[in-house]
């Protein structure tokens, strides 16, 4: 009976209340101990003293993954169902941030689109810090317009899967949603008001200078004006020369670079140029000398007069021996014998021609020959 929603409550979005939040933790917040003894019984009148009591914020934490008090106490408010009236007073309220967050946080499951944004928004500008509880059971701190943005933008919060709500440029296009104005607009109109009074104003004493001008000025004021004006004059001079001086120092760079770049690139030519000359030096005076020998050994064969001339002078400067000449004569008739007898010996001289051409085999063959 606890656990069940109110009767007289009206079904959101096509179901009941308590089914936006998701069976699982549904079921966790069931079986606290602070659903169990401080939500039992709660009407909206005495929901406010228990939601003014809440230090932090946040959905499940720890290894069981417990529920906090924020979210029973969403939970209760999603069972009883309370007016719209009391949960803008929730949201408007200024002295308990805590309160204020908890009715943004039902508005934004129950509410229409229109209302999500036009109660939500200008939460933007409370920037009271709150304590959140998070996943591992650690506090973290957070801000009351942080939160309100995730409510606007994300699909998570808490735990708690949030409806859906159309963009708000959707809603401008359709005419259904006035375009957003920021708190910080009066206090840039009032900015751009003094900025046009400023200028206003310089305007008229451009004026009366003139006139001033005109009909007769100070002399103490004009030579100040004149000072400024040579000081200005001077300061564009040296200004100019300086400027000058730079892109005359610029120029003369350019044209040393451009000058190093064509003396390394003659250098190179001329690298080339030696290289290539040396090596046609290097086969000319090759082919050269090939001509010269070849010259010199065709004259040798063209002119035998001239190497039998030669000859005889050698032979005359050798002065040859008889002993010696008569030596080689004797070896040579020697020789001569012995071929003959070798020739006897192998049988190949025989009358019969069938046996020197048999003898001549059986020689080839290292046999005796046939008598």
């Amino acid at each position: 009976m606890a656990n069940r929603t109110d009767p007289a409550a009206k079904s959101i979005r096509g179901t009941n209340p308590q089914n936006l939040v998701e069976k699982i933790v549904r079921s966790k917040i069931y079986q606290n101990t602070y659903w169990k003894e401080q939500c039992f019984g709660l009407t909206a009148e005495t929901l406010v003293d228990k939601a003014m009591e809440l230090d932090h914020i946040g959905g499940t934490y720890g290894g069981t993954r417990r529920p906090t008090p924020f979210i029973c106490l969403i939970l209760k408010m999603l069972q009883i169902q309370p007016e719209k009236d009391i949960v803008v007073e929730f949201i408007k309220n200024d002295d308990y941030k805590y309160v204020r967050v908890l009715g943004a946080f039902y508005l934004r499951l129950t509410g229409t689109d229109i209302d999500v944004y036009r109660y939500l928004e200008p939460l933007y500008n409370d920037y009271r810090k709150l304590r959140m509880k998070s996943a591992d059971g650690k506090f973290i701190l957070t801000h009351v317009d942080e939160v309100i943005d995730e409510l606007l933008t994300k699909d998570y919060a808490c735990d708690i899967a949030l409806p859906r709500v159309k963009k708000r440029w959707t809603l401008e296009s359709h005419g259904i949603l006035e375009p957003r104005k920021s708190v910080l607009e009066d206090d840039f109109e009032e900015e751009e008001e003094k900025e046009e009074t400023e200028q206003m104003d310089a305007v008229e004493n451009g004026v009366n200078d003139e006139k001033d001008y005109h009909h007769g000025r100070s002399p103490t004021r004009e030579r100040d004006r004149d000072r400024r004006r040579d000081s200005h004059r001077y300061r564009d001079r040296d200004y100019d020369r300086d400027r000058g001086r730079g892109r005359d120092r610029d120029r003369d760079r350019d044209r040393d670079r451009d000058r190093d770049r064509d003396r390394d690139r003659y250098r190179l030519r001329d690298e080339k140029d030696y290289s290539r000359d040396r090596d046609h030096d290097r086969e000319r005076e090759g082919r050269d000398r090939e001509r010269r020998d070849r010259d010199r050994g065709s004259g040798r064969r063209r002119s035998p007069s001239r190497s039998r001339s030669r000859s005889r002078d050698r032979k005359r400067r050798r002065s040859p021996s008889p002993r010696r000449d008569r030596g080689e004569e004797a070896k040579k008739k020697e020789k001569k014998k012995s071929e003959k007898k070798e020739k006897k010996d192998d049988g190949t001289d025989h009358p019969d021609p069938e046996i020197a051409e048999a003898n001549r085999i059986r020689a080839s063959l290292g046999l005796k020959p046939l008598k």
